[in-house]
């Protein structure tokens, strides 16, 4: 299982409902969570093979900002 981390501007309840759709339908990930308390807004996802690129692609697409963490 690999994990992935990203910083993010998910902040809030409503956030995560409108992104949960475009995470939960992307292949490579088996579990998301972000970490809302933290400033960086983390998002950590889990998987056999999580794709960067995708997952970047599908928080854009849900109208948020998203980069990898260092």
């Amino acid at each position: 299982m690999s994990t992935l981390k990203f910083k993010t501007s998910i902040n809030c309840a409503n956030c995560l409902r409108a992104v949960t759709p475009f995470l939960d339908a992307e292949a490579s990930i088996e579990k998301w969570q972000v970490d809302t308390n933290d400033p960086a807004k983390t998002l950590t996802v889990e998987g056999p093979n999580p794709i960067p690129e995708l997952i970047m692609k599908a928080v854009a697409q849900a109208g948020f900002d998203i980069e990898p963490a260092a």
